[in-house]
């Protein structure tokens, strides 16, 4: 179900950066020119357009996941499911890294610490996640977080169990994505694995 109060700020974020998309340069210097002059507490709150309120899980709204065209049901023996695969596309962590900072940022975490976040793929490249998309990337905390206390490593758990699934053709892709795009903590039941 998607909040109100976390849909405007997105929408006020993609309807600005349209705009500053489709101007001139000189709308870009006018827009650094307005951040050198902002409070840093004011940027601070205005970088904050994503919400902790789901953690561990992300925010819907920011990260919702998003798959790889080139891994399917008919290409994961090729893909996936080969040795290697994950690492052979897994993005640099110099793009990770970056990402993570401005993602640290949006989440509004108090902590700003990069050490203590996993910039993790949401849906993972194991599964078809897609490498490189910042709607499947998120900063992660590597702490327990939520009601149940999950971490990062609770997450790579299910992720692993689900990859095996799928390479073992006991699970299709699809409800393994959707399982784990849907909510992480329940898709092993949801797909009677556990």
């Amino acid at each position: 179900m998607l909040r109100a109060h976390r849909i405007a700020p997105a929408l006020a974020t993609a309807v600005l950066t349209a705009a500053a998309l489709t101007t001139a340069g000189t709308a870009h210097a006018a827009t650094a020119s307005a951040h050198a002059t902002t409070a840093p507490h004011t940027r601070a709150a205005l970088a904050a357009t994503c919400s902790q309120s789901y953690l561990p899980l992300p925010d819907p709204v920011c990260t919702p996941g998003a798959t790889n065209p080139d891994v399917t049901q008919d290409t994961i023996d090729d893909t996936i499911c080969v040795g290697g695969y994950s690492t052979s596309i897994r993005p640099s962590t110099s793009y990770t890294n970056r990402l993570k900072v401005q993602q640290i940022a949006q989440y509004g975490y108090a902590d700003t610490n990069t050490a203590d976040y996993e910039e993790d793929h949401f849906i993972p490249l194991s599964l078809g996640g897609h490498p490189t998309d910042p709607r499947n990337l998120w900063p992660e905390p590597r702490y327990a977080v939520g009601p149940d206390s999950q971490a990062s490593t609770d997450k790579d758990s299910v992720e692993y169990k689900l990859y095996r699934a799928v390479c073992n053709h006991q699970v299709d892709l699809v409800p393994a994505q959707r399982a784990i795009a849907t909510d992480w903590t329940t898709a092993l039941s949801v797909l009677g694995l556990g």
